[in-house]
């Protein structure tokens, strides 16, 4: 496609898309570079707000999603970090609704789409949105995908949906060739058993990319694919969120892929944002106990450490959470109160709210910015 083409392309996809400029710094936002007064009047993508979600079953009420609170700007990619069973994955789900209710029950606040709430919408609402301005990028590709179909008419299925004027072979191949598939005139033509686990996520970044989204919400895109493969798809990703403009929601457990992509991080906790900051203040001076136990536990190639650091306990499983804050009982710094008091997510610096009362222990706070030099 020539210049003019993509700069064509682009125009159609996004009206009100954000020019992020090339500089040092690659994770400045193209929307901080807005004067402050146009940015001022922009309105979030996404604005979640005091989010709370049942999943009620024969045993009674459990909290899944507890009071999160989270915005995302056009333009921007916002890493949503935790381990297994931290409530991301619903969290996420949430914005286009897809959690069935029942056994889901939406207990209260506001999920805002471009300033409409989302918990308030029919389902004709629902179903132009899903797609049409948030897309998803669930963990294993090939579930996603049917396997008597071939994949060019699934992606030409989600054209039909939401773009059916586009709906040909010819835009297929565009998506397919936009996502780095070689020989996209061929490869539409295959299966999926006929693809590796790399092209089947790409297979399904372009069926994503279909509806011309302005949200990307990417669930683990790298589980179960090896190192150099991660690498690819979080280059294409990145080279898709500057070349089209959206905005990206990225889910992972991967402390190591956060630096590289993110503008800002919220770390989530047993159904809770325990920490939310700018993606390079985080991992420089990580403030929660969480946080700092999460960086500590990556590997690193220097030093002579015997054994992997780990978080000792699991994380609580939803409808058993302890009373008081909710990583306590694996905390190394805990005290008393903090088996008995629940902590608010305060705003302690500009930019950076924490969950934690003794965010700025003297000697925690340098034993992470060490920790932090070292790597």
């Amino acid at each position: 496609m020539t210049e003019d083409g993509h700069k064509n392309e682009a125009k159609r996809f996004f009206t009100h898309m954000l020019v992020r400029r090339a500089t040092k710094t690659p994770n400045v936002t193209a929307s901080a570079q807005l004067p402050t007064l146009r940015r001022r009047a922009l309105m979030p993508l996404l604005e979640i707000k005091n989010l709370q979600l049942d999943f009620v079953t024969a045993e009674g009420r459990a909290r899944a999603v507890d009071g999160v609170s989270l915005s995302l700007e056009a333009g921007e990619t916002v890493c949503l970090v935790g381990e297994s069973g931290c409530g991301k994955s619903v969290t996420a789900q949430s914005i286009a609704r897809l959690v069935p209710t029942p056994p889901a029950d939406y207990v209260g606040g506001e999920i805002l789409l471009n300033g409409r709430d989302v918990l308030k919408m029919s389902p004709k609402e629902l179903q132009s949105i899903r797609g049409g301005v948030v897309s998803y990028i669930f963990q294993e590709p090939g579930a996603s995908l049917n396997p008597v179909f071939r994949v060019g008419a699934q992606i030409k299925e989600a054209l039909k949906l939401h773009q059916p004027h586009k709906a040909t072979d010819a835009e297929v191949i565009r998506l397919l060739k936009l996502v780095g598939i070689p020989a996209p005139q061929a490869r539409l033509k295959n299966y999926p058993y006929e693809m590796s686990g790399g092209m089947l996520q790409r297979v399904m970044i372009a069926m994503a990319l279909a509806s011309e989204p302005k949200l990307l919400v990417a669930d683990e895109p790298t589980t179960a694919l090896d190192v150099t493969i991660q690498a690819q798809i979080m280059d294409l990703l990145r080279d898709l969120k500057q070349r089209l403009g959206m905005a990206i929601l990225l889910i992972t457990h991967n402390l190591g892929i956060v630096g590289d992509i993110a503008d800002r991080v919220a770390v989530m906790y047993a159904g809770q944002i325990v920490e939310l900051a700018p993606a390079r203040d985080l991992l420089k001076r990580p403030r929660h106990p969480y946080t700092q136990a999460l960086m500590a536990s990556v590997p690193r190639l220097s030093g002579d450490a015997k054994r992997l650091n780990a978080i000792p306990g699991n994380v609580p499983r939803i409808g058993q959470f302890p009373p008081g804050c909710r990583f306590a009982p694996r905390c190394a710094r805990a005290i008393e109160s903090c088996k008995a008091t629940a902590p608010a997510l305060l705003e302690v610096e500009s930019r950076r709210w924490v969950r934690c009362p003794l965010w700025n222990d003297a000697r925690a706070s340098s034993a992470a910015v060490a920790e932090a030099e070292r790597r």
